[in-house]
């Protein structure tokens, strides 16, 4: 592979020499993700490898532009050319144009590297280098809030109730209209970048005056030294505020889809094992989903074609939605490769990128054979943090991504799959001993079960005061421990001194969740396995079950299709 850089010369450095000699091949560009980080790691790197190995099949020459010497898609045999640059309009475009000097560019791909690529598709297409897959129009109409509104009406499909605010007291007004709670995130960002829950009005004032200000550029604050509201207006002004209303106890569900604009295969449907509101980076999930029933499957099939058709999708496409009291709302479309491609091609044994890269060369849907048999096994995926590198953070999950990678589990069913979803991600399940519970009061009532079937395998409670009395009186019989506030010992001392093997820890607004911080970081540092949230709690009741039954046992991938 011809491995190149670029550098910048002064204009008294004499002759100048490119060894870049493009061919005379018919050529596709492929975009990487640029460097690994929270929010964008080499899921979208798997995407970008597969692309060219698909498409140097398919006869063409793969030339990979990406900055990143960790990652598989900058190895010397990924591609035919690789160019190790920035991700930025200038370097691309300069890219692009020395390519066209000979042979015939198929087009550049945006789709497989995340949000990055994508901000880089309005330049590409004025330059007069064709994209591959879904269009520019496309994107921006996924993209665009009010456009993609206009959309769902027309399709007839349900979005929570939401909103756009392109200024702080704009912003005021659609938050009172809405009403609490609110889920509010700039647009255009990817993992959840600034993404935060709004339960009352201290936390929206805290998001207007704390968090907005810290994505103003340096220049924006030079030009307004002292005036912070104008600082985030002018921000607002190009990239607005989303609101949605935040669906309380909701199910959140992926879904993963092909489609060549006639044809639209649905790859995967994941149900979310965290409520909506939790980053989908950051959920575990199941695949196929564990509870949703036949008739909810087929009705989200239904809307993802709808969708993928609607958008003249060419290539992948991925749907969030929201499950609540049976009703289905489209939370998100985003008109490209997520995260989730290479674990989904891994449940079903489909290369679903290799698909999606031949697609968007002009080949149709049709001619590549997809199995949609059910599966007889369930994979699940699991998120993995960095949070014992991070002293000073939080563990509780929200809308802000917050993992730097993931696992999966495969099994013949979900609760061994978790097991081995979680063994992966560095939690050891305990196989007896104490588990410590506190949780707020929605989740009381769903905690029950789980702690009953705990106690037949042989584990003993211990719960703050309000949890307590709660699992006595309905037949739970747990010991009390102080919360930190309370004084010593309390729960935090409890975990230090290795007395609890399992915590179940749920809050509920600004003063829960910094009394019960001291708790979870010293189950982060004990290593002590813990769940912030009640669904969580029940699927590691369930894999603990599982776990201590001895069911797990290591079976190659290829066993699963054989």
């Amino acid at each position: 592979t011809a491995y190149m850089y670029s550098t910048y010369e002064s204009p008294f450095a004499g002759a100048l020499a490119c060894e870049a000699r493009p061919s005379a091949r018919e050529k596709v560009v492929i975009l990487g993700g640029g460097p690994n980080r929270i929010g964008q790691g080499i899921e979208f790197d798997y995407c970008c490898c597969h692309a060219s190995f698909a498409l140097r099949e398919a006869g063409f020459e793969t030339i990979m532009i990406n900055c990143n010497p960790e990652t598989v898609s900058t190895d010397y045999d990924t591609s035919d050319r690789l160019y190790f640059e920035p991700l930025t309009a200038e370097d691309v475009l300069t890219i692009l144009d020395k390519e066209r000097e000979a042979g015939t560019l198929k087009g550049v791909i945006v789709q497989f590297g995340g949000q990055t690529p994508l901000k880089l598709a309005h330049a590409i297409e004025q330059s007069g280098a064709p994209i591959l897959g879904t269009s520019v129009d496309s994107i921006d109409l996924a993209e665009d809030r009010d456009r993609f509104k206009r959309l769902l009406d027309k399709l007839g499909l349900k979005q929570p109730k939401n909103g756009i605010a392109y200024s702080v007291e704009q912003a005021r007004l659609v938050a009172a209209e809405l009403g609490l709670p609110l889920v509010v995130r700039p647009s255009y960002v990817l993992g959840g970048r600034a993404m935060a829950i709004i339960r009352d009005e201290g936390d929206f004032d805290d998001y207007l005056l704390g968090v907005l200000p810290s994505l103003v550029p340096a220049d924006v604050k030079a030009r307004y030294p002292n005036d912070k509201t104008g600082q985030i207006n002018t921000v607002l002004g190009k990239n607005a505020l989303l609101f949605d209303r935040y669906l309380s106890d909701a199910i959140e569900i992926d879904v993963d889809a092909l489609c060549d604009g006639k044809d639209v295969i649905v790859a995967g449907i994941m149900e979310h094992i965290e409520e909506a509101g939790i980053h989908s980076g950051d959920s575990a999930c199941s695949l196929p989903p564990r509870s949703l029933s036949r008739e909810t499957i087929a009705k989200l099939e239904d809307e993802t074609r709808k969708l993928a058709l609607a958008l003249n999708v060419g290539g992948l496409m991925n749907v969030q939605y929201a499950l609540k009291d049976g009703e289905i709302y489209v939370l998100e479309v985003n008109p490209r490769a997520s995260r989730t491609v290479p674990f989904v091609a891994k449940v079903i044994g489909q290369p679903i990128a290799k698909i999606a890269s031949r697609v968007m060369a002009g080949e149709p849907l049709a001619r590549f054979a997809f199995s949609t048999e059910a599966l007889g096994h369930v994979g699940v995926k699991e998120a993995v943090f960095p949070f014992a590198r991070f002293p000073g953070v939080d563990t509780v999950l929200g809308p802000e991504m917050r993992s730097t990678g993931e696992v999966m589990g495969i099994d013949r069913n979900f609760a061994i799959a978790f097991a081995k979803s979680q063994l992966g991600a560095g939690s050891v399940l305990p196989r007896g001993g104490t588990i410590f519970v506190s949780l707020r009061e929605a989740d009381k009532p769903g905690i029950v079960a789980p702690l009953k079937l705990l106690m037949e395998l042989g584990f003993k409670i211990t719960a703050t005061g309000g949890t307590q009395k709660f699992l006595e009186q309905r037949g739970v019989p747990s010991t009390k421990v102080n919360k930190v506030s309370e004084g010593r010992p309390h729960a935090a001392d409890a975990v230090r001194n290795g007395q609890v093997q399992l915590m179940f820890n749920t809050t509920e607004g600004a003063t829960s969740l910094i009394d019960s911080k001291p708790l979870r970081r010293a189950a982060l540092l004990q290593k002590t396995p813990y769940y912030t949230t009640l669904s969580g709690a029940i699927a590691a009741a369930e894999g603990i079950k599982a776990y201590l039954a001895g069911d797990l046992e290591v079976r190659a991938l290829q066993d699963y299709f054989a």
